[in-house]
């Protein structure tokens, strides 16, 4: 069927005049009659007939106008759709983080992408960094946020996005409690370690392997941030951290940091993404993490 002629008639027989519609569409009259001349002639149906300056449709008239109404409705649909798509309105954004991005500063960001974006479906899933990188590589995901390393990948693009301190915390009573002591003294404590792999534990111990110190006993080891707070909380060991997943703790006062003179150690956060060019939800996100992010 031609959906050019097709057109014509459903806009003829929507203002129910050749003159209107012709107006309507910059066509000149005789080119509308033609067109739906054909259309009658293709179809092998008579669609309307004349009546002084306007028309009547016939049954068949009747009934593919309704239909072109449909399909003309579908195609306006579908154009905005497309639009939302193009201009980031609408889609999907699936974000891979590891644990401290995901639990401790996401969530703000997301909340205020969701108020500009609302149509804008969002997945955001916690996992290890290897698992981020390998989900990004794959096309699983959008955008990932990886805490902890600066490792470049040649099929990502890598932007830093925030650092953050380092810190030695015991319980609120502990004798360290917010005393400023040196390196060597800290790790004659009983430390909860994080899981093997973890930032954390493996900056610490490349922290005393620098000041060529030994390596601090293995009090507990703990596959979870919660968990390791919870047992300083209850008053054992001390627990090398970052300052945003123990900041509310030690506000509440129900833990306290421990000074360590010379030591300043940054967990890095980056923002990874393919090489070739982001999805506009993704685009926007950033946009939002980049200028928010004070």
């Amino acid at each position: 069927m031609n959906l050019h002629a097709l057109r014509l008639f459903y806009q003829v027989a929507d203002k129910g005049s050749v003159t209107l519609a012709s107006e309507a569409l910059n066509i000149s009259q005789p080119a509308v009659t033609s067109q739906i001349k054909k259309l009658e002639r293709e179809l092998d149906l008579k669609l309307w007939t004349s009546s002084g300056r306007g028309v009547v449709l016939t049954e068949a008239g009747k009934r593919l106008a309704a239909e072109a109404n449909r399909l003309f409705a579908m195609e306006a649909e579908i154009e905005d759709t497309l639009q939302q798509l193009k201009s980031g309105a609408a889609g999907k954004l699936h974000i891979v983080a590891t644990y401290l991005p995901a639990n401790f500063l996401l969530p703000k960001w997301i909340a205020h992408y969701k108020q500009k974006h609302p149509n804008v479906e969002i997945e955001l899933t916690t996992t290890n960094s290897s698992q981020a990188i390998d989900s990004l590589i794959h096309f699983k995901s959008d955008l990932a946020l990886i805490g902890g390393i600066r490792e470049d990948h040649p099929l990502l693009e890598r932007t830093e996005w925030l650092e953050d301190d380092m810190c030695f915390v015991v319980h609120k009573q502990h004798r360290l409690a917010g005393a400023r002591i040196h390196l060597a003294e800290m790790v004659n404590e009983p430390f909860i370690f994080r899981e093997e792999g973890s930032f954390s534990r493996d900056q610490l111990i490349a922290l005393c392997t620098t000041h060529n110190l030994p390596i601090p006993a293995v009090g507990l080891q703990m596959n979870g941030l919660n968990e390791t707070l919870r047992v300083v909380m209850e008053g054992y060991g001390a627990a090398f951290l970052s300052s945003l997943e123990t900041e509310d703790y030690v506000a509440r006062g129900e833990i306290q940091k421990v000074h360590v003179q010379g030591i300043h150690l940054k967990n890095p956060i980056s923002l990874y993404t393919r090489k070739e060019l982001p999805s506009p939800p993704t685009s926007q996100f950033m946009h939002i993490l980049m200028q928010d992010k004070n």
